[in-house]
């Protein structure tokens, strides 16, 4: 069960964003057949007049963003060693991860903030809290992308927004959850839904890798 059907099972409506509207369309015609309200918007991290169009479409067909998770997957290209990687991959990197996840938060915190509440969950790798010189896009760009949500965790809470990053150090199926990605779903639910702390590490940090 992934993040969507854990919200939808509460009776949320399911946006989903990503670069590709035929694997959009896939995934909403798969909700769709059990049952779930879901629609697809196409659009670009690293264009955010495309990204800020997604989020505002999602908006006007589906209600009021109450829920965001942030969670692109890194190019191969941000997970190159130190000395070589180009200047412009970490640009990109920065973009992607930062840049992308500041317009974002910027077009759905007004609507929540006017609701009185809401959530956004960050998903990131373990280059978020531990570099590694192997995986140097990520490295540069995960820590930044934690230091943004940390910064509205703090100022938003007592907004009764919550802001949590859950920090996932390695793949999923390698990681050998008892629940797989069950867990992971459920872990995302209870973040934007319970109180608690900035940032939770799916299983400690020594026991995966990114």
């Amino acid at each position: 069960m992934r993040p969507s059907r854990r919200f939808g099972r509460e009776g949320y409506a399911i946006a989903l964003i990503a670069r590709d509207q035929a694997r959009l369309d896939a995934m909403v015609e798969n909700l769709a057949g059990d049952g779930f309200t879901a629609k697809g918007f196409a659009a670009d991290v690293l264009d955010p007049e495309a990204l800020t169009g997604a989020l505002e479409a999602a908006t006007a067909e589906l209600g009021a963003i109450t829920a965001l998770q942030y969670s692109p997957l890194p190019f191969s290209s941000f997970l190159t060693p130190v000395l070589e990687t180009e200047p412009e991959v970490y640009m990109e990197a920065l973009r992607f991860s930062v840049m992308g996840l500041i317009h974002a938060t910027r077009a759905v915190i007004p609507g929540m903030q006017a609701a009185g509440g809401g959530a956004i969950v960050l998903v990131n790798g373990g280059t978020s809290v531990k570099s590694r010189p192997d995986f140097a896009g990520t490295s540069v760009a995960f820590p930044a992308e934690s230091a943004y949500g940390e910064m509205l965790h703090d100022h938003l809470a007592p907004q009764g927004i919550r802001v949590s990053q859950l920090v996932i150090p390695g793949a999923i199926p390698k990681l050998q959850l008892p629940g797989g990605i069950d867990d992971v779903a459920q872990r995302v639910w209870e973040l934007a839904t319970i109180d608690g702390e900035y940032r939770t590490m799916l299983i400690p940090l020594e026991d995966g890798r990114e």
